[in-house]
């Protein structure tokens, strides 16, 4: 999930309490998605796909799916398939076998919440679409690598960019990741572009989204009527993904991160 709409200042420095309350609810996150690598498939409509999630965050993991009731949003994810860009929201559409879609999750256990999302791709996915899908996850981790006390935002964006844009896509400039705690969004702003050595110093105990939105085409988006989705103006593809980040003393730890990943 991202936002624009708050201060860049004060981001808050959460406690070792805090820090494990946020660690657990990033870890129950990450089996929702271990759930979902199977029941994602062709023919299912992100309808579905969010029925599923809402059930077994709330009924197997005994937590709340945070975008529910946010900002008046009625759904538990968002579901962005092939040229949106993010916010697109569940409907009736089934899924295609040539299909990129990306699925968005927040959770909030004990007052605390995890925001992470993935792509996923299917049987007849062309090279070109899983090429984009491929170069946006190395370009979060390109990002995330850099995360230590000391650093800057700026580095963070910076490292995004130019690994995007040697690849020949583009980086998505409205949309950014965000703090995170006890609120779904709060300082700082991450830019998934800019100057390296430039903006907020990170600190240990800082917690925010990395969550680049990375484009075929242009960078270009526009919103549609509905108010949320959000879809790339030149309608080719759209891809990202997302992890919750803690700075720790001497680098980070991805409080998201999947078994996959390990």
């Amino acid at each position: 999930m991202s936002d624009h709409s708050f201060e860049q200042n004060n981001p808050t420095i959460k406690t070792e309490a805090e820090i494990a309350l946020m660690r657990e609810s990033g870890q129950l996150l990450a089996q929702v998605f271990a759930m979902l690598d199977d029941f994602i498939v062709e023919g299912i409509t992100t309808l579905e796909i969010d029925s599923k999630v809402e059930d077994f965050i709330t009924n197997t993991l005994h937590a709340r799916p945070a975008s529910k009731g946010q900002y008046g949003y009625k759904f538990s994810l968002n579901s962005s398939v092939n040229d949106v860009v993010c916010h697109g929201i569940p409907n009736t559409y089934k899924l295609k076998g040539s299909d990129i879609v990306n699925i968005d999750i927040t959770l909030e256990k004990n007052g605390y919440i995890s925001d992470s999302s993935k792509m996923y791709t299917f049987s007849n996915t062309s090279v070109l679409a899983r090429r984009l899908v491929k170069v946006t996850y190395d370009a979060m981790w390109q990002g995330i690598k850099l995360v230590k006390p000391g650093a800057t935002l700026g580095d963070i964006g910076h490292a995004i960019q130019k690994y995007t844009e040697a690849a020949g896509y583009s980086v998505v400039r409205e949309y950014c990741g965000h703090g995170i705690g006890k609120e779904m969004h709060e300082a700082p702003q991450v830019l998934h572009y800019g100057k390296a050595a430039t903006g907020l110093k990170l600190k240990a105990g800082m917690t925010f989204t990395i969550e680049p939105m990375i484009n075929q085409g242009s960078y270009k988006t526009k919103q549609k009527k509905d108010g949320w989705t959000v879809v790339t103006r030149d309608k080719k593809l759209s891809a990202q993904w997302e992890h919750t980040i803690l700075v720790t003393s001497t680098g980070f730890e991805v409080l998201t991160l999947r078994e996959e990943e390990r």
